[in-house]
């Protein structure tokens, strides 16, 4: 039999094998992604290097598109700083969600798990801590979907950057549907309730509203405008003190 090491190195394995294994096919969704990307930071100014670098120390697909559409324009350091911080607050709530998991874990997991955070990654670890089976190694499935994003995510902006550099042309093939797609894919099955379809729903609508507004505002309006709804359908949902009471 097993001793008890070996049992708590083996859960830990199969966590990280299987928070792999449920995220290939978010992987496949991000691959275009990733290969556009590098493939247009590649011959902007920042160089494959640039793309790179970029890639290994924000890991963050939407922010990086984002900076790389601001940077073209000539817009200064504090929009591009300002614009990637907003649209990337919904990180804050994705880690307010799971904080209750998170809590107890060292301040280095926390670090780890936090920077490999990302909408796929969510997407996936949610459904598996939703699950209370009482496994005490959750984290290394969260880590395994993480280090999978990453590594995906380095892997074909190289590519992407490399080809983009041999074949300028690869820029101009529409594959930026796969980021709608992805998102499409990892919003639509978490939309159970109306509170969430009534955000999803104005962001929406407000997004397509405001798209023709500078330096990416129509996405801060729709993120705002998802927000202050989620906060006013949560309030209502919320049972009165008096009502409580009862």
């Amino acid at each position: 039999m097993p001793s008890c090491p070996d049992r708590q190195a083996a859960s830990r394995a199969t966590e990280l094998r299987h928070g792999a294994r449920d995220t290939l096919p978010l992987l496949l969704g991000a691959a275009p992604f990733g290969l556009i990307f590098g493939a247009l930071a590649s011959a902007s100014p920042l160089g494959m290097a640039g793309a790179l670098a970029m890639s290994a120390l924000v890991f963050a697909g939407s922010a990086q598109f984002i900076a790389l559409s601001l940077l073209g324009t000539g817009a200064s350091a504090l929009v591009v700083v300002f614009t990637t911080l907003v649209v990337n607050l919904r990180h804050l709530l994705y880690a307010a969600s799971l904080q209750p998991q998170m809590a107890r874990l060292p301040q280095r997991w926390r670090a780890l798990l936090a920077f490999w955070l990302t909408d796929e990654t969510y997407a996936t670890v949610y459904h598996r801590y939703v699950h209370d089976d009482g496994a005490p190694f959750k984290h290394w499935y969260t880590a395994g979907s993480g280090a999978a994003m990453y590594l995906n995510w380095l892997g074909w902006t190289a590519l992407g950057a490399w080809l983009g550099t041999a074949s300028p042309a690869l820029t101009h093939l529409g594959l930026e549907f796969a980021l709608v797609a992805t998102f499409v894919g990892i919003v639509v099955p978490l939309l159970r309730e109306r509170p969430s379809m009534a955000v999803a729903l104005t962001a929406a609508v407000v997004a397509l509203a405001a798209r023709d507004l500078p330096y990416k505002l129509g996405l801060m309006l729709a993120a705002f405008a998802g927000v202050a709804v989620g906060v006013w359908r949560d309030g209502r949902q919320r049972p009165q003190p008096e009502e409580a009471a009862r």
